[in-house]
């Protein structure tokens, strides 16, 4: 595969992301957050479960301990917080508000991995945290008061998100079988979603086929399709690359609220969206730039 290939795959894997805000938002007008969650994610585990057994008919030798299954278990505990709670921040908040709090995950990763594991962070994460809050205060159009419950459960949200994402670096990938990681989360969110909403929430099988479509493509095409190629593409191009076309999520989030929502933002909400994505791409570059050696 040539670098342009990967980085068209690279496109279509945040575009897929960036789409599934769409199919999340307008599932909420049949089915319940935590059903919706629920659902969705048993899906995704029951079409990744043969790729998963056949990872473990490969790889025989990488054998789960008690140890790997503690760790998957509080990953996909996390996993689970950081969906629902998006899911019902959703409730009250638009598409592009989501697409772009919710991709504030990158800036907070460097801090939690510093708070939880002592890794330093790059310089520039500090005056990207603070381009970031700014660029909230005016999506929010320049005041906090603007801003609903809604957007707060999805900064809730990006938290959790970049304690996944800090989890799965340092203690998620040591067992070598990452697709039983991805079945073992999945299948935790699955579960506990549907056991949040028997608590919680009604269903019927009428609402389910309501939602059927954005079941479908949240689990199946913006889920497992577009992780696959993100792993695929990721072995054939710059981290460089990749870092500016995945950050592309939040864009094409905003650009599919917009054009089947009718979604729209002011200078103010334009401007916020625009120095939260130059936050998160800075996040993601400017560690990768090295200094030139001396003569």
């Amino acid at each position: 595969m040539n670098r342009l290939t990967a980085n068209s795959l690279l496109l279509l894997a945040a575009a897929l992301w960036g789409s599934a805000f769409v199919a999340q938002s307008t599932a909420m007008e049949d089915v319940g957050p935590f059903y919706f969650t629920g659902i969705r994610f048993l899906i995704a585990a029951l079409v990744l479960a043969p790729f998963a057994w056949r990872e473990r008919t490969a790889r025989r030798n990488d054998r789960l301990t008690q140890g790997h299954l503690a760790r998957f278990g509080l990953i996909g505990a996390v996993f689970f917080l950081g969906i629902v709670i998006q899911q019902i921040g959703m409730m009250t908040t638009t598409v592009t508000n989501t697409a772009f709090l919710t991709s504030l995950y990158v800036v907070l990763v460097p801090v939690i991995g510093f708070a939880l594991f002592r890794d330093i962070p790059h310089p520039v994460i500090w005056p990207a945290a603070f381009a970031a809050l700014t660029g909230i205060w005016l999506l929010g159009g320049a005041s906090l008061d603007t801003l609903n419950w809604g957007d707060g459960a999805v900064l809730v949200c990006a938290v959790f998100w970049a304690l996944h994402v800090a989890l799965l670096g340092h203690v998620g990938l040591t067992s070598g079988r990452p697709l039983a990681l991805a079945f073992s989360q999945f299948l935790i969110a699955g579960l506990a979603g549907v056991l949040c909403g028997l608590a919680t929430e009604e269903i019927s099988f009428a609402q389910i086929q309501a939602a059927g479509f954005e079941l479908f493509y949240t689990s199946v095409v913006s889920g497992c399709l577009a992780f696959t190629l993100q792993a695929v593409a990721q072995r054939w191009t710059r981290a460089a690359d990749a870092a500016i076309l995945l950050a592309s999520e939040a864009l094409f989030g905003a650009m599919f609220g917009a054009i089947l929502l009718g979604e729209r933002l002011g200078g103010l909400g334009l401007v916020g969206c625009a120095l939260i994505l130059l936050a998160i791409v800075s996040v993601q570059l400017v560690p990768l730039i090295r200094r030139p050696a001396r003569a």
